[in-house]
């Protein structure tokens, strides 16, 4: 038996995970650690929220003192940090919140692991990573930077991150490094590519065509739209992440993409096909300040490794994806308002 801390859990990618991992392992507990901000909806574990190996829990992970009891009072084994801020956007406007809650929030998480699990010998250590003692810190393909028309990233791939957001996520993934450096923490890194899929923020690319061509808005596409990203179905990276959880190697970074590149033109022009919807919608906006150009992964290793590989085509994927948003529409309206629409219009108004 685990008790795994889920940070970030109410979150898109993290609720999805939470989902997965709580009825597939009975035998763990999952405690789920969120502040819920405006991407946070408990309405995303409705499915899950009554089960007996589900907790949910109100807070900050920058919050030492209540992160330290999370850890003693639930005798926590393993930690997967999904709790970020995490639009690029955003992080231009507002960089304090980013550094903060992604490099010390992630630092108060490694420093209460680190003492918890008191793992600085090399026995206790390869003890523990077999019993699946260990620290995942889910971050992004962004960190690497941008590409040319050519190659992808491999783990190998230099950090070059070129906005505040992908700073952040690059200093906290250098973070777990270091403990597992210097204080032996058992840990793994996984860096994904642009995920799509179910209880998505709307202020990300796929929800937001969908929602605005539904409500017949005009579909801001920054620049040209030749963005080129590689998408990977959110379902895909939690069944990644089981596979890190379970098999990953200690101390290793495991990169998690789809093998779908795709420019945003192209997403949004097949989104309103999808939906029956005309491209005059389509509205093309000054583009974003240092707007990386092309991000690709190389998941070689995480198949080859892990045995693990994607199991959505991007178009099936994207059809679900668009199915779901007509068939929950009162989620969306939950949502898209109050501090979601002020900064909609502070986006997309008058560019």
């Amino acid at each position: 038996m685990s008790n795994i801390l889920v940070t970030g859990g109410a979150g898109f990618i993290g609720s999805n995970f939470l989902n997965y991992m709580v009825k597939k392992y009975p035998e763990n507990n999952f405690y789920n650690l969120d502040k819920l901000t405006y991407a946070g909806n408990l309405e995303n574990l409705s499915l899950i929220e009554n089960e007996t190996n589900y907790t949910f829990i109100k807070g900050d992970i920058q919050d030492n003192k209540l992160v330290k009891s999370i850890f003693d009072k639930y005798d926590i084994t393993t930690v997967i940090n999904f709790a970020a801020e995490s639009h690029v956007d955003r992080s231009i406007e507002n960089p304090d919140i980013f550094l903060k809650t992604n490099i010390l929030g992630t630092q108060v998480l490694l420093e209460a692991a680190k003492n918890k699990w008191e793992l600085n010998s090399s026995d206790k250590y390869d003890t523990a990573y077999k019993n699946n003692v260990k620290f995942i810190q889910v971050s992004t393909d962004e960190v690497y930077g941008t590409l040319g028309s050519d190659g992808m990233f491999t783990e190998a791939t230099p950090l070059n991150p070129n906005s505040p957001y992908s700073v952040s996520k690059a200093s906290a993934d250098l973070l777990v490094r270091a403990y597992n450096e210097t204080y032996k923490l058992p840990i793994n890194i996984t860096r994904c590519s642009n995920n799509y899929g179910p209880h998505q923020f709307p202020e990300k690319l796929i929800p937001l065509m969908i929602n605005n061509a539904l409500e017949g808005k005009k579909l801001p596409v920054y620049g040209d739209g030749q963005q080129i990203r590689d998408w990977l179905h959110v379902k895909d990276h939690c069944t990644a992440i089981d596979k890190v959880y379970n098999e990953g190697i200690s101390g290793e970074v495991y990169n998690i993409g789809g093998n779908n590149e795709k420019a945003n033109i192209d997403i949004v022009k097949l989104i309103l096909k999808k939906l029956g919807k005309s491209s005059d919608q389509i509205e093309f906006v000054t583009d974003r300040l240092g707007h990386d150009r092309r991000y690709a992964i190389d998941n070689s290793k995480i198949t080859s490794d892990l045995k693990w590989e994607p199991s959505y085509v991007f178009e099936t994927g994207l059809e679900e994806t668009i199915q779901w948003y007509l068939n929950n529409q009162n989620w969306t309206k939950h949502i898209v308002t109050g501090d979601y629409m002020n900064y909609y219009k502070a986006m997309y108004n008058n560019r």
